[in-house]
């Protein structure tokens, strides 16, 4: 059951009304890492977390305040958007620079669809997406997907605090981006607490190593012109495992066959030269090439 209570998380009143930024603080909302799509994962991990105790009431208790943010925002929009006007003519426009900065820089959707009123959509009027989320029913899966969204989402909003100079905007993302902070810090001390749970190894999910190609598992492969690849932990020494060994594999040679696909059915009509024998030419001509 969820309760709405009428006082938001934080304050959201901006010292006087901007439709541009309104337009710009969409993003929050229902970007690909807005609030919608932290609020929806995290309470759709928490519904489908099959360990009930401390790992399903934590994820919940912070989907739910994600619903509370995206209110904060939509509230925040609505406020930027007072006075935004109705109505305009090319004349009005033309003899308002004011009313014309206005018009040019809102989203027109925030009065065509919304009434005035913020979107469930990001800053260019793209709807928000339910693919956006991620909710697998591996709990180390899921929360390194969880660290990326806080990651990315106080990228965007640290971006956002330096596109205003109204205070009460400030405020409002100044709270937010602690939050970032500790949903952050929340994550990744979930997935150390998973690992000393037994729960979870360093590899989601530890299963199926001994069956996988270890050969494979160990080896970066130098596959771009840069150089310097090789410099890092990830190419060398002992794996965050602990178990495995990195290398760096440079120059690595294909170990597959040509790329090709089988003949189509004659009623697709696909283009086909296999049946003409210049298919059999062409694959003679790349393996000549290899040659040299």
């Amino acid at each position: 059951m969820f309760r709405h209570t009428q006082r938001m998380q934080f304050e959201a009143k901006p010292e006087q009304p901007d439709a541009l930024y309104a337009k710009k603080l969409q993003e929050l909302i229902g970007g690909a890492w807005g609030e919608m799509t932290v609020t929806m994962q995290y309470l759709f991990q928490g519904w489908n977390c099959r360990a009930p105790g401390k790992y399903k009431d934590m994820i919940l208790d912070i989907g739910t305040e994600e619903m509370g943010h995206v209110e904060m925002l939509a509230t925040m929009v609505a406020r930027l958007l007072e006075g935004a006007p109705a109505e305009t003519t090319a004349g009005m426009v033309d003899q308002d620079p004011v009313l014309a900065a206005v018009v040019g820089g809102m989203d027109p959707e925030h009065a065509i669809v919304g009434g005035g009123g913020p979107l469930p959509a990001d800053s260019v009027g793209t709807p928000w997406n339910g693919k956006y989320i991620v909710s697998s029913g591996n709990l180390l899966a899921d929360f390194r997907v969880n660290v990326a969204a806080e990651s990315q989402g106080r990228l965007q909003t640290a971006r956002l605090y330096n596109m205003t100079d109204d205070p009460g905007i400030k405020e409002m993302l100044k709270f937010n981006l602690a939050r970032d902070t500790m949903h952050q810090l929340q994550w990744l001390a979930a997935i150390e607490q998973l690992q000393e749970d037994g729960l979870a190894g360093t590899i989601a999910p530890e299963a199926l190593l001994d069956e996988e190609n270890q050969q494979h598992s160990q080896t970066l492969w130098g596959l771009s012109d840069g150089t310097t690849a090789d410099q890092g932990k990830w190419a060398s020494g002992t794996a965050p495992d602990n178990q495995h060994q990195f290398h760096y594999l440079d120059q690595p040679e294909p170990l597959g066959d040509l790329a090709s696909a089988p003949p189509p059915d004659p009623q697709l009509y696909a283009t086909n030269t296999e049946d003409r024998g210049i298919a059999g030419k062409a694959k003679d001509k790349i393996k000549d090439t290899f040659k040299e």
